[in-house]
């Protein structure tokens, strides 16, 4: 019995003063009462210093909850009870725990106790516990934004923090919170850089997007300094010839205005922070890779973009939705920097195994990556993408074959008949998708492609997908003219299915019946007649509108407009031919890696990334006194004097990677120079020294690591220029650089100096070898230049060739087609006397066999010197090529007497394609910049095959490898030897038997790649022959069968 009376005292004694009791008084609603005093005694309670009284408070308010009272206006002075306590727990892992919390309630209420917890969290001795408050300030400023200023107050404070731990969380807050405040960065910048390699992964990815859009406000773009550097060479080449006839003060006068142009220099803050991110382009997190990526493509030079191309390589070999991430921004970078990526073509082939997505951004990239050179590589991929299964990939496989065959004119033909075999293929959906780029490829070129447009004309009864239907009507009515028999019939036919057909082919009906009433109504006026009635009354508005508007438009009437006499014009005008763009070509506005450039419009959040300045902020806002934690560890100097990224043996790169070194150098030099002359800038420097003192790592040291580099390459430059002929090998090169090194204090800078020295010098060390070759090729100034070396194998040899001639049915001799082959182009200028001031230089395809790599072409190189003085150095500089192409440099001239002339032998690998080849030559006191453009047909070496052999390899090549063109030989071209000599002259090919007397074929092979170049010729009685050309290269096939055809037509 005395749990009762236990019950009522307890419940007598949680009862306050004013408050009902609901045993003595059920009517009296205590939900509804509106006494608050027991409020504010419950407040005053939890307040008190004492526990007792704070714990029977809180018994009393549950209570009230379990009652249904609304005790919301409590709220916080519970949570302050409950969460101080533990916010002042000695557990760090507490207190973060309860502040996690507590920023976690999403109550306006408690945002002043929110506050007073970050602001006290934020000067806690545990930098986990400052993590925590940095992830609270975004929580709290989402739920109240008028307290922007006191959390950017914490931001600050904790932007200055020097642990690890707390960098990326508060430059999280700093992005949500303030990101326009950029002040709040110049001082910490260089510490946020330095601390980057140690972030955590997360961290990393935040800092570097941060980073990204600093520097773009803060420093000057680099692509000034490319520009100006190759504006300045171009213009002393080419002013040459006015430099002379203006005098010696016109000199002076231009190189006084060159400097009115400030050069670029990069930032040494800027260079910090591409040196420290290029670390992490090593990271096993494919957001860090990305993130250092798109920092590079928007900030960095374009000779280092380079570098990231590997590392975004190696992340396709990822999860899907990895590729599909990396693959959109690739696809984005691939456009505007296309040789980035062009040493890694094949990591872009598409596998059966890979998603339709993945297949279709990958088909994007490798459009975009093709050019002339590997054209013929690609267009073979997509012949086999075609087969597959998967519809939605083989229609975006043709509409690429479209795109390649817009950008590279020389293979539209190869392409277009391509799509046209394709037009027989079982499927609907492959033939509907090559009729609609077959139609944009006519409208380039209509006239040479009559054929092409009927056979189309006779697809229209097979072919039931509207858009194919439509564009076969549209090209009918475009080019009628060209197939004026099959046009009307076509309206006939499209007469009697009007009803039935889909809406887009109605409105292209229309359009076929108008144009064709202009331009051949007598046997269209019927028709015409019969389709708008049609159409006036079909239930698509559209197509009533457009009968309506045709039939006033283009039938006379006593009220006929003035419109109607311009009818013509008006339907029939020439249209310019669609552009075939890349979808991802407008992309590049959005940063790489974000949201927005994935989905290609501007997501909820995004921040636009902002334009270079015109002139650099004042640099000396990011100085500051480091305080003495940042001393550099012997670790942190080690990792700032680290190799490069990728070694120097990794040659995968491309020419990308072996560019990089120069135009840094070169800002490097400019960068001393500039810094000397300018009193600003030496405080600046004084207060880096300051910083070095300290910190050993400052910008200042990086000045003065750049000065020692400096010195050490030109001491180099001077040994390299005075031992040109002496040093045979790398090693001697290494040897001296150390030796001269010794000089600098820095021990680790001479591993690296040298590699990236050796990157720059390779033509000097493959001369020397070469050198000792051709040397004895001197002796033949003084005879006539027909060079015999070894001959090849695939030669055949003149006892075998006279044995082969009593086998062939003609009169023709095989020895001369293959043994010693005469070029049709002769010696050629490659530098003008005037240009080369007394320098003339010719040069002429020998048709032999390169004594230092047979996948080389044989020049012969004339010099002459035409001036009073001698010419001394004559050298080749070194020459900034497009991938695949080198240059076997000849061994240096010493020097040329006035009115002397000699001769030498350089060999260039063209990579099969007939890109030029640009280079300098050089003397002592000048460079002269020239180009040689190879002919397709001195591309091949001849090769000997019998007839079975030939017809074999044939029947290999067919398809889109075959080109066959129709030709009239003239009557001076009918005799075998004619024929032969021609040929021969136009493309360095071997003769093969033939059994018949009209048929001439010849062989030859591609010197780079050794693909098989077959040439057949078949000449009629009539006068009419074919010419056909079956290789594995389908651009060298296209241009050789020009160039033959134009040899034997002339």
């Amino acid at each position: 019995m005395s749990a009762a009376p236990a019950y009522s005292e307890d419940k007598g004694g949680s009862a306050g003063p004013g408050e009902p009791e609901y045993g003595h008084d059920p009517a009296s609603g205590g939900i509804f009462s509106s006494d608050y005093k027991r409020h504010d005694d419950l407040k005053e309670m939890l307040d008190t210093n004492k526990d007792s009284l704070k714990l029977e408070a809180m018994k009393r308010i549950v209570a009230m909850i379990a009652r249904g009272k609304n005790a919301s206006d409590l709220f916080p002075a519970v949570v302050k009870n409950v969460a101080c306590k533990n916010i002042e727990d000695p557990n760090q892992l507490i207190r973060a725990s309860a502040l996690r919390v507590l920023s976690s309630i999403r109550v306006p209420i408690i945002v002043p106790i929110m506050m007073l917890a970050i602001k006290e969290a934020a000067s806690d001795m545990s930098p986990y516990v400052r993590k925590t408050a940095a992830h609270a300030i975004p929580k709290l400023y989402s739920l109240d934004s008028d307290q922007k200023d006191q959390l950017i107050e914490v931001i600050e404070k904790l932007l200055a923090d020097k642990t690890t731990l707390v960098a990326g969380s508060v430059v999280m807050a700093f992005e949500e919170v303030c990101p326009e405040r950029i002040d709040l960065i110049h001082k910490n910048y260089r510490k946020l850089c330095n601390l980057l390699i140690d972030v955590e992964e997360w961290g990393q990815v935040v800092i570097i997007s941060m980073l990204t859009r600093y520097a773009r406000t803060q420093f000057l773009s680099p692509t000034q300094n490319e520009s100006l550097l190759e504006e300045n060479p171009e213009k002393a080449f080419y002013g040459s010839e006015e430099d002379e006839a203006k005098g010696p003060g016109s000199e002076e006068a231009a190189t006084a205005a060159l400097p009115a142009r400030k050069p670029y220099v990069m930032d040494p803050d800027h260079r910090l922070l591409l040196r420290n991110t290029k670390p992490l382009l090593q990271s096993r997190s494919a957001a860090v890779v990305m993130a250092v990526a798109q920092l590079y493509f928007h900030l960095a030079p374009k000779a280092e973009v380079g570098v990231i191309a590997k590392a975004l390589v190696r992340l396709l070999r990822s999860h899907s939705e990895v590729q599909y991430v990396v693959l959109q921004n690739v696809a984005t970078m691939s456009i505007k920097r296309r040789g980035m990526f062009e040493p890694y073509l094949k990591s872009f082939y598409i596998r059966s195994t890979d998603p339709t997505q993945i297949k279709i951004l990958k088909l994007e990239v490798l459009t975009n990556l093709a050019n002339e050179t590997n054209i013929p590589t690609v267009l073979r991929e997509f012949q086999t993408y075609i087969r597959s299964m998967d519809k939605d990939f083989v229609a975006a496989t043709i509409q690429a074959i479209g795109r390649c065959a817009t950008n590279i004119g020389r293979v539209r033909d190869t392409c277009l008949n391509g799509l046209v075999q394709l037009l027989s293929n079982r499927d609907e959906l492959v033939v509907a998708e090559s009729v609609v780029v077959i139609k944009k490829l006519l409208q380039m070129q209509p006239a040479q492609h009559g054929e092409i447009i009927k056979h189309l004309a006779k697809l229209t009864d097979n072919i039931q997908v509207p858009m194919a239907r439509a564009s076969i009507l549209w090209l009918i009515g475009e080019y009628c003219e060209h197939v004026p028999k099959i046009a009307p019939d076509v309206l006939r036919k499209m007469a009697k299915s009007f009803t039935a057909e889909e809406d887009i082919v109605k409105l292209q009906v229309i359009n076929l019946a108008a144009k064709l009433y202009l331009t051949n109504s007598k046997q269209t006026k019927l028709l015409t007649q019969y389709v708008l009635s049609l159409a006036k009354y079909d239930q698509n508005y559209d197509i009533r509108d457009r009968a309506r508007f045709t039939r006033q438009l283009i039938v006379p009437s006593e009220q006929g407009g003035a419109l109607s006499r311009h009818a013509k014009k008006l339907f029939l005008a020439p249209k310019p031919a669609p552009i075939l763009e890349s979808s991802f070509k407008d992309r590049d506005h959005f940063q790489l890696g974000s949201l927005s450039h994935l989905l290609n419009a501007k997501a909820t959040g995004y921040q636009e990334l902002p334009d270079w300045p015109e002139e650099a902020p004042d640099p000396s806002v990011r100085n500051v006194e480091v305080p003495e934690w940042t001393k550099c560890s012997n670790r942190e100097k080690r990792k700032e004097k680290e190799k490069p990224f990728y070694s120097d043996s990794e040659g995968e790169s491309g020419p990308t990677e072996s560019a990089d070194s120069e135009p840094e150098s070169e800002s490097e030099s400019e960068s001393k120079s500039s810094s000397g002359s300018g009193s600003g800038e030496s405080s600046s420097e004084s207060d880096n020294e300051e910083e070095d003192e300290e910190k050993g790592g400052g910008s200042e040291s990086e000045q003065s690591e750049e000065e020692d580099e400096k010195k050490k390459k030109t001491k180099k430059k001077k040994a390299s220029e005075g031992h040109r002929e002496g040093s045979s090998s790398e090693e001697g090169s290494d040897s001296s650089s150390s030796s001269e090194s010794e000089v600098t204090s820095e021990s680790e800078e001479e591993q690296v100096e040298p590699a990236s020295w050796r990157k720059k010098t390779p033509p000097g060390s493959k001369s020397a070898p070469v050198a000792k070759e051709i040397s004895l090729l001197d002796l033949e100034d003084f005879t006539p230049p027909s060079v015999q070396p070894v001959s090849p194998p695939m030669v055949v040899s003149t006892s075998l060739a006279a044995d082969l001639e009593g086998l062939t049915l003609t009169d023709s001799s095989l020895v001369p087609s293959l043994l010693s082959p005469v070029s049709s182009i002769g010696r050629q200028e490659l530098l003008h006397r005037v240009a080369g001031e007394g320098l003339s230089v010719d040069y002429a395809f020998s048709r032999q066999p390169f004594s230092g790599d047979p996948h080389m072409v044989s020049l012969h190189i004339y010099f002459s010197n035409n001036s009073e003085t001698p010419i001394k150095g004559l050298h080749v500089g070194t020459p900034k090529l497009p991938a695949g192409i080198s240059i076997q440099e000849f061994p240096e001239i010493e020097s040329l007497a006035p009115g002397e002339s000699t001769t030498t032998v350089m060999g260039i690998n063209f990579c099969d394609s007939t890109q030029a080849a640009n280079f300098q030559l050089c003397t002592q006191t000048r460079q002269f910049y020239v180009s040689i453009q190879p002919p397709v047909g001195e591309l091949m070496a001849p090769v000997f095959m019998s007839e079975n052999e030939f017809k074999k390899e044939q029947g290999k090549l067919t398809g889109m490898n075959e080109i066959t063109e129709k030709l009239t030989l003239p009557d001076t071209c009918r005799s075998d030897h004619m024929v032969v000599q021609k040929v021969t002259a136009t493309a360095n090919l071997g003769r093969v038997p033939c059994g018949t007397s009209d048929e001439y074929r010849f062989a030859g092979r591609t010197l780079t790649s050794g693909s098989l170049v077959l040439l057949t010729l078949d000449a009629r009685a009539a006068g009419a022959a074919q010419l056909t050309v079956n290789s594995e290269k389908m651009v060298i096939g296209t241009m050789l069968v020009k160039d033959v055809i134009q040899a034997l037509t002339q």
